[in-house]
């Protein structure tokens, strides 16, 4: 497409873009909330857990370690300090569970990663939040780190990433394509610096991550990351 000629780095988001991570996160809290059910039901217990997040993100950020603390610390909350260490050391398994995830590739991922990379069109870069060694043991697992000239992992994607990530790729803005399943952190951000922006929807969506739809001269959206080729005619 003649607007895109003018990129020359394709940023991807990790979790939920290009592998499964929210709905484990979301089977760990409903099994959190049957430990918890003497306490409070299953709405009541969630409703508390996202409070104690939200309390929690300044100081711990995103990932698995800092949800684990948060699990731990609104199980206290809500049985009024009653909660037996057995199940306290449940949840910490529940939380450590997480840091173990597969990672594997969604369906066409790959496949789409081989035929960027061989245009030789591109920089390709992964551009995700969270937990160092968390997301670096993800992409690991993930078979997909040798399509990646860059991997940037940041505590937060505001826009200020976004210009760093710019000069570390040593492009501007209106260069750089992110691809991304959140509006709020891969579409928004980007967009506000002059990038670029694909959005691939996800099934499941943190609720901290939910914006209101909106439409943008400069974002697409796709249903599958495999179109991802066709929008770019590579």
């Amino acid at each position: 497409m003649t607007n895109l000629k003018a990129i020359k780095a394709i940023a991807f988001d990790a979790d939920d873009t290009l592998w499964d991570n929210e709905t484990y996160f979301l089977e760990v809290e409903k099994n959190m909330c049957d430990l918890l059910a003497e306490y409070g039901d299953e709405q009541a217990i969630s409703k508390s857990l996202f409070a104690t997040e939200m309390a929690n993100m300044e100081d711990y950020g995103y990932g698995a370690m800092a949800y684990t603390l948060s699990l731990i610390e609104n199980a206290i909350k809500v049985s009024n300090g009653k909660i037996d260490a057995n199940r306290i050391a449940r949840i910490m398994e529940l939380g450590r569970s997480l840091l173990h995830l597969k990672a594997t590739p969604f369906e066409g991922v790959e496949d789409t990663l081989i035929q960027l990379k061989n245009s030789k069109r591109y920089k390709l870069a992964l551009f995700t939040k969270g937990e160092l060694l968390t997301q670096e043991h993800k992409l690991q697992r993930s078979g997909l780190l040798p399509y990646f000239d860059n991997v940037v992992i940041v505590s937060d994607k505001q826009e200020q990433q976004y210009t760093d990530l710019c000069e570390t790729l040593g492009i501007n803005p209106e260069e750089l394509l992110m691809v991304g399943n959140s509006l709020k952190s891969d579409v928004l951000p980007a967009l506000n610096i002059g990038a670029w922006a694909v959005h691939i929807p996800y099934e499941v969506m943190w609720q901290h991550e939910v914006i209101d739809d909106f439409e943008h001269q400069r974002m697409f959206q796709l249903n599958r990351f495999a179109e991802l080729t066709k929008l770019l005619s590579v």
